[in-house]
């Protein structure tokens, strides 16, 4: 007999999703939203900021480090617990850190930490997508994966939006603390549930973890093929990206105060956002995913201009 929708959502795999989701977003959302308007309101220019973006590299490139891994395991919690206990942690105390810093004095601590922060960040991501793998059942991984992107989102409204609120009342540091303390649900999360039983299957050696998928990967098309596809990957959003880290340092500038940009501007973009997923996930079960791609990535540089007729108004 199937389960119903209803008792699908209800049960404790879903709750779990929702905290890895959340656990998920809240760094990437830190980098994109709350750091690009604190280096703002510490006076470093759009240039310095916009550059900042290239920090977010580490998502993009997470294929590089995953084998390693899904090859070794700490000596704690399990293959996949030990590493999200450890990445939770060390993001906790980076975030709560980086707040104490001043970009003027101290920039060069502060691109090495944003770029640690990614790093964790990009890492934390490959252990959760691990981990939900292994936790759902066939029969619930499209909820259970349209839960943990949602959460995902929904975690944007705390550096986006209540961070920025509380920044207009709080110093910096208190404001990068209490944004750190929000990867404390996640941890307790880690720290409560129990290591998937599929788990324990790790690779036998580090030449099966990482040599054989690259060579599987370049020996499928070719050489040729594969750094095409490797480039792609590179590009396409690095346009979105830009535009993304200098969103929040463009509304400052045209002066907004930053409880306007959090209570406003971030809650308009994630609603749109969420619903513009679901129907672009509809669109591209019609469309197929290589025609989506250009369809969206065309869709995505007209977005890009909307900054531009926004500036011009």
């Amino acid at each position: 007999m199937n389960e119903s929708p209803w008792r699908a959502l209800a049960n404790r795999r879903m709750l779990i999703c929702v905290l890895t989701g959340f656990s998920s977003g809240l760094p990437l959302y830190l980098l994109l939203n709350l750091v690009p308007a604190w280096l703002k309101t510490e006076g470093l220019s759009l240039k310095a900021i916009g550059a900042f973006a290239l920090i977010q590299f580490p998502y993009t490139w997470k294929f590089v480090w995953s084998p390693f891994l899904d090859r070794y395991a700490l000596p704690l919690l399990g293959r996949r617990r030990g590493w999200m206990a450890l990445t939770m942690t060390l993001l906790l105390g980076a975030i709560a850190w980086l707040g104490t810093l001043s970009p003027t004095n101290q920039l060069g601590l502060v691109i090495g930490l944003t770029a640690l922060i990614a790093f964790l960040s990009a890492t934390l991501d490959i252990v959760l997508d691990a981990y939900r793998r292994e936790l759902l059942p066939e029969i619930e991984l499209g909820i259970g994966n349209a839960i943990h992107v949602n959460a995902y989102k929904l975690a944007g409204l705390v550096p986006g939006s209540l961070s920025l609120i509380l920044a207009d009342h709080l110093p910096w540091p208190q404001v990068f603390l209490v944004t750190a303390l929000f990867m404390a649900p996640g941890l307790a999360m880690t720290l409560m549930v129990k290591e998937p039983f599929s788990a324990s299957g790790a690779p036998r050696t580090l030449r099966d973890a990482v040599v054989e998928p690259f060579r599987e990967f370049f020996g499928r098309h070719g050489l040729r093929s594969a750094l095409v596809v490797l480039s792609f990957i590179f590009l396409y959003k690095l346009g979105d990206s830009l535009c993304t880290a200098l969103a929040t340092p463009f509304y400052l500038e045209m002066g907004f105060s930053k409880t306007e940009i959090g209570l406003i501007a971030k809650n308009a973009g994630l609603w749109p956002s969420v619903i513009g997923g679901l129907l672009g996930g509809l669109w591209m079960v019609k469309l197929g995913i290589n025609r989506a791609l250009w369809v969206f990535g065309v869709v995505q540089w007209l977005a890009i201009f909307g900054f531009a007729w926004l500036a011009w108004l």
